[in-house]
Parts: structure tokens; sequence; C-alpha cells
């Protein structure tokens, strides 16, 4: 018996050599693709329509999770810091207070004063400035102005869903953000969930990599392929 257990085990570790020596280069490249994806860069989905009209449902977005910070592997620990976000950039966030990951645009930094008043939004007693580029009897598409820098934003035409065109005023603490959809009536942001934690961001988005129309069978949107969103 015990000569069989040892032919056993011999057999074993001769196999387990074999398997490794043969799938080594195949588990040394996963190990990397992994640890790229988690430390370096990743693809984001967008799901729904929080941040319409700038990324649309069925985009998949570059996530650049050196932009602010270097952490450790798996884990929300920073190991240095690189830049701070600023007003405007988009942002990847794994909210604890949602349970779910969020893409927002940041409006609110460390120490603003923010309020909205009827979708005006104001940033340290500053009202941003708007233009109406289009309408149509479902939206608005607008034009914002922020300190230093613009894009495009959604209001809805519909009264029933105006409830979150007020807020504040409020002071944003040390260390955190106050962020925002574009499509300012149909998105769960700060103003339900609160300030997002530095730690929180995983990283900023500037462009869409591709794109699958969700309303037309998930055919490819040619057009959104690599195009940059501001």
């Amino acid at each position: 018996m015990d000569l069989n257990h040892s032919n056993l085990r011999s057999r074993l570790r001769a196999y387990s050599q074999a398997f490794w020596k043969e799938n080594r280069q195949f588990f040394a490249l996963l190990f990397c693709i992994v640890f790229f994806k988690s430390a370096i860069a990743d693809l984001s989905s967008i799901s729904g329509a929080s941040m319409q009209p700038t990324l649309l449902d069925g985009d998949k977005v570059w996530v650049n999770k050196l932009a602010y910070d270097v952490k450790i592997p798996w884990t929300e620990i920073s190991l240095a810091e690189i830049d701070d976000p600023e007003r405007g950039d988009i942002v990847i966030i794994d909210s604890k207070r949602a349970a779910k990951r969020l893409v927002k645009r940041i409006v609110g930094l460390p120490g603003d004063t923010i309020s909205i008043q009827n979708n005006t939004l104001v940033i340290n007693g500053e009202a941003a400035d708007y233009e109406i580029l289009s309408r149509d009897s479902a939206s608005v598409i607008i034009q914002e102005v922020l300190p230093n820098m613009a894009h495009q934003a959604q209001l809805s035409s519909r009264y029933t869903t105006r409830n979150g065109r007020s807020y504040g005023p409020t002071v944003v603490p040390d260390n955190q953000y106050f962020v925002l959809g574009d499509n300012r009536d149909n998105s769960a942001d700060s103003r339900m969930y609160s300030f997002v934690p530095r730690g929180e961001i995983i990283g900023r988005s500037s462009s869409v990599v591709f794109s699958l129309d969700s309303h037309n069978n998930y055919l490819p949107r040619g057009e959104r392929f690599l195009e940059g969103i501001q």
C-alpha cells in the first residue's frame, strides 16, 4: 500500500512539473494581464443614461488607473499620489455607499461650497454659464461652462423628474469630491450618495474605446470608436 501511494505521489509530482513547464508562459501572461487591469488601466462599461449625452449606454471607456495614485493591486491602498482629481474630470468610482461602480463628473473639489438652484450649478457663489444647444419633447442639451472647462449636459423636459433640481449649499470635505452625472435629471450621484472619498476613485476616463448600441441589437456604433470625451 505504501509503495502504491509513493508511486502515485511521484506520478502526480511529475505531472505537475510537466504541466507547469508547458504552461508557465501562459500563467505569467495571465498574471501580467490581471495585474495590468488592477493597477494600471482597464475598460469600464457604461450602463444606463446617467452620463448622457457625453456617454451612452453600451459605451466601453478607457480607465487610466494611474491618473491620480499608484495603488497596491487589488486594494485601495495608495503608495504614491501622482496628481489630484480636477474639476470636470470623468471618474470611475468604486462607491461603498452605492455598493457598485459609478461613472460621474467631478464638479466640486475639497473646500468648495456647492449648491444647485433649479439645475443651475453654483460653485463658491459663482453660477455656471449655460447655452442651449438643442431641444426636443423629452430633453434639452446644454453647454455648461465651469471654471476652466466646459462640457455638454442634459436636462429633462418632463416635470415629473425634477426632484433633484435644487441642493445645498454644502461644503466639500478634505480629501473628498462632489460628483454629478451629466444627465442631471436622471442620475444618482453626490446628491444621493454624498461626497466621494479620494480612495474610492479608481481612475479617470478620457475616451470611448468602442460602443455597442443596446437599442439596436447591440450593433457597433462605429462613430464612437476611439472617440475622445470631454
